[in-house]
């Protein structure tokens, strides 16, 4: 897997959503054009798995939660950024979304969780804020962020 690859990978998604308001609606559009255990679901979870494997994806590690930010927003995503995580029963640092966070789960063990949802897409929308947390195993997260917007919360 490379970044280019992945890139194309993610503009499927992103071709679809483009313009469209970060919502619930979203949310369940999302659920049912890429659910999980579909076609592009399993392939954007095992270009992860290559990528982390590959060592240009998750290269970071802060607070054993393993990050990086693996797309900056442009034109090629239509404006969203793209920032995978590998956590394992860990909470990561508060912060908001400006313009809204569009998430993939992806169990790798256990029954893992993210914020209490499990595999799929979840949707927070604009002005929100979380401490992201995954539960019961580990798991990627995929985030898709609107101008790559995302404020952390001083601690």
């Amino acid at each position: 897997m490379t970044p280019e690859r992945f890139q194309a990978l993610i503009s499927r998604v992103t071709d679809v959503i483009a313009g469209l308001p970060v919502d619930k609606e979203l949310q369940a559009l999302l659920n049912q054009r890429f659910p999980a255990g579909g076609d592009d679901f399993r392939a954007i979870a095992e270009a992860c798995k290559e990528a982390v494997a590959a060592g240009w994806m998750c290269d970071r590690e802060h607070g054993g939660i393993k990050y990086g930010r693996v797309i900056k927003p442009g034109p090629a995503l239509k404006g969203f950024s793209v920032d995978v995580v590998e956590m394992n029963d860990v909470a990561g640092p508060h912060h908001v979304h400006p313009n809204g966070e569009i998430d993939l789960i992806m169990p790798l063990e256990g029954d893992a969780r993210f914020d209490g949802h499990g595999a799929g897409w979840f949707v927070y929308g604009p002005g929100s804020g979380h401490r992201p947390t995954v539960s019961g195993g580990r798991a990627y997260v995929l985030y898709l962020l609107p101008e790559g917007a995302i404020e952390f919360t001083r601690q």
